[in-house]
């Protein structure tokens, strides 16, 4: 039987140091029927050489180079506007994946006939050394919890397309794919996740999801864009988002023995 396509979605800019190792996670998977779909957005590094270069010899790693910088939403949105894929996934250009990430998630959204699934995920350092920690979510994650903390990797979800069509990313600068989730929750309820982790998030140094206080000023304005909650709306779901964070999502969080 011949296998589904997947598209993944890579948005890349001034990613020189890490954009060979992500694609070559993704030439790695078990399961290679894929397209990977790599939108750069202006780099003024070697990144768009070294893509091209790569493409050439694997057909299905394909470059689209934006006119002007115009952040990562944009980027997704491109890259989604030209996918062919039955499922849409998601890798960032300095995030990896396992090697057995597509073939596992495939099957276990076939055999349960999801349109919708995630996993587990470990954290790597800039450096791409383990952080020994692996980030871990409720095994039936409801919208309403999704509602108060993010608990889906982007780098870890994957959609039906014939299900949900293609979902339209939002172009503010950060926590697209928190609204992206909250989409796809909000029309199937509930979600299943793959209880392993099957992918590897790095934290850069000077990254937003390093910042306490970034990611609350832009979770508050999901709060309020999103979700259109007036000033004191918002401020009472940033105290429950808070609450989740300091309370309940620590426990999702595991230390391991990780190896790459």
């Amino acid at each position: 039987m011949e296998k589904s396509l997947v598209s993944i979605i890579t948005p890349s800019f001034n990613s020189e140091k890490f954009i060979v190792e992500a694609i070559q996670s993704v030439q790695h998977q078990t399961y290679q029927h894929w397209e990977m779909i790599i939108v750069d957005d202006c780099s003024t590094d070697e990144t768009v050489s070294i893509i091209e270069e790569i493409a050439i010899k694997d057909a299905r790693v394909q470059l689209f180079k934006l006119e002007k910088n115009s952040g990562t939403g944009i980027s997704r949105n491109a890259a989604l506007a030209k996918a062919n894929g039955k499922y849409i996934a998601f890798l960032d250009a300095d995030d990896l994946w396992k090697p057995n990430k597509l073939a596992v998630q495939i099957e276990f959204m076939k055999v349960n006939n999801l349109p919708f699934t995630f996993s587990f995920y470990e954290c790597i350092n800039e450096a791409g050394q383990p952080l020994n920690r692996r980030i871990e979510a409720p095994l039936h994650l409801s919208y309403r919890q999704l509602f108060f903390c993010n608990y889906v990797g982007n780098l870890t979800g994957i959609y039906d397309v014939n299900y949900f069509g293609k979902i339209a990313i939002s172009s503010i600068r950060k926590r697209q794919d928190w609204m992206m989730w909250l989409t796809v929750l909000k029309k199937i309820k509930f979600a299943q996740l793959v209880p392993e982790s099957l992918a590897f998030y790095r934290i850069r140094d000077n990254s937003i999801s390093a910042s306490k206080f970034d990611l609350v000023k832009h979770n508050f304005s999901v709060y309020r864009s999103y979700h259109r909650l007036n000033l004191i709306g918002a401020t009472l779901c940033m105290i429950g988002f808070l609450f989740t964070q300091l309370i309940l999502k620590p426990r999702y969080s595991k230390t391991i023995k990780a190896s790459i």
